[in-house]
């Protein structure tokens, strides 16, 4: 009985992380229709891919464009959703015509990635508190 417990606990683990590793080796491309900020570096409209570096540290990202003109590491950290996102997306801050990369989701994943508000992005936020509130704009991507 111990050792059926024991290989059924084994083989459960093992699922868990094989899923875990194929879910953090998704790479997402969008096409952004506008110029944004990532990381204090100001990028113009154009598709873009976002991938983890390896499956092991989900925190660093590859944010690269189409071109391979712009290519960065950008560290990122865990957002949650109470239920699985409807789409795979990329979500920007807005604040008047200045937009800043903000989270990255994958359809039907519960985790996804935050990149922390940069000191640029916080200047920006204070300047326009008096004037039309900050949105979020969804960007629908691709898995590839």
């Amino acid at each position: 009985m111990k050792r059926q417990v024991f290989s059924l606990i084994s083989m459960l683990s093992l699922l868990l992380v094989a899923g875990s590793a194929v879910a953090q080796s998704n790479r997402v491309v969008a096409n952004v229709p506008f110029g944004f900020t990532v990381a204090n570096n100001s990028l113009p409209a154009g598709t873009y891919s976002v991938e983890t570096l390896s499956a092991r540290d989900n925190r660093s990202l590859l944010l690269r464009g189409a071109d391979d003109s712009s290519s960065m590491i950008i560290s990122s950290i865990a957002a949650q959703s109470h239920k699985p996102t409807a789409k795979t997306k990329l979500v920007f801050n807005r604040y008047g015509d200045q937009y800043f990369l903000s989270q990255i989701w994958v359809e039907g994943a519960t985790l996804g990635r935050e990149l922390p508000k940069t000191s640029r992005e916080k200047e920006v936020a204070k300047a326009m508190a008096q004037g039309p509130k900050p949105a979020q704009v969804e960007i629908v991507a691709s898995l590839n």
